[in-house]
């Protein structure tokens, strides 16, 4: 018959892949059947991990945050109460009371995240900078801004090697992530300026402490909303392995969100109004790149709703 063990907040314990691959290797020899289930809160450092001992012998499985549909099923969620609300099942309950919602994202969520997955477990020099980069993250989420430009944000004499390797600690513990300027060349992308996106939308909200009646009644920062909800959706995708994604600029003109998937690249502009605007920054893209597929989302294009609820791999694949 066999049985099912399962280790959960794995990274917690010094020197755990070591041990895991002496036992899996000992159950191996004298053929124990045993299917081990190795989980952690910080993605990051069981990735490490598992990169470091346990060559050949798992099969990684991303969970990320959860999805509209899941949201929906679970909790009957609303298109927009996922956008301001996210997809953070333990503080599904608490959306009726706005200021319980607040304190248990920042206090349970927010601050449990930073300081138990990532401060205790990586070295960090400046945890107060790490700090207020998240914070300057959740507040510019959606905005492409030059590392110099945070570090004088930030009032910080550091260096944009430290601020890079922050965002990638905040990306490996599913908070925030600088996207790269999509050029054709990974090379030149990696010398972009990133456009920082939240990993979920609750971070924006929980940080800004609005009410939805006060998000939605500013036109400019529910916009972003959307925008950062379509990202990160995006950014779920590709940091299980399924897709690289990127935004492009060219002077004045710009695209959101530029996915690439092996030969198939996608390009998709978010547009949270019915205006029917002009698309100069897709139209410039398409000429320079030829894209096997283009998606407006919002406006007069796909509903939002229609985009969160299916996989990207729906979206991306030829």
């Amino acid at each position: 018959m066999g049985a099912v063990l399962a280790l959960d907040e794995i990274q917690k314990v010094p020197g755990w892949s070591e041990t895991v691959k002496r036992l899996w290797d000992e159950d191996t020899r004298f053929g124990v059947p045993l299917r081990v289930v190795i989980l952690g809160s910080a993605p990051l450092l069981v990735q490490r991990g598992l990169s470091e001992s346990l060559a050949g012998r798992f099969e990684r499985i991303p969970v990320g945050h959860w999805s509209l549909g899941e949201m929906r099923e679970a909790f009957g969620f609303t298109v927009e109460e996922y956008l301001v609300f996210g997809g953070y099942p333990g503080a599904a309950p608490l959306i009726g009371d706005s200021e319980r919602w607040v304190r248990y994202v920042r206090d349970a969520l927010i601050e449990t995240t930073i300081s138990r997955d990532v401060l205790l477990l990586t070295r960090v020099d400046k945890p107060a900078l790490l700090r207020r980069l998240f914070e300057l993250g959740c507040r510019y989420s959606g905005q492409v801004l030059s590392y110099t430009k945070m570090l004088g944000q930030l009032q910080d004499a550091g260096n944009t090697t430290t601020l890079a390797r922050y965002l990638e600690l905040l990306a490996g513990a599913g908070m925030l992530t600088g996207l790269q300027k999509y050029a054709g060349s990974a090379a030149r992308s990696r010398g972009s300026s990133p456009k920082l996106q939240v990993l979920n939308t609750a971070l924006m909200t929980a940080m800004l402490g609005l009410t939805p009646v006060e998000v939605r009644a500013q036109p400019e920062l529910w916009g972003r909303i959307v925008e950062s909800a379509v990202g990160a959706h995006v950014a779920g995708a590709a940091a299980a392995g399924e897709c690289s994604l990127y935004y492009w600029r060219d002077r004045n003109r710009e695209v959101d969100f530029v996915v690439e998937n092996g030969r198939q690249l996608v390009a998709i502009e978010v547009k949270s109004g019915r205006r029917r605007d002009a698309l100069p920054g897709l139209e410039a893209f398409v000429a320079a790149f030829k894209p096997g597929r283009t998606l407006l989302v919002g406006g007069d294009g796909l509903s939002v709703e229609e985009f969160l609820s299916r996989p990207v791999s729906h979206w991306i694949e030829p």
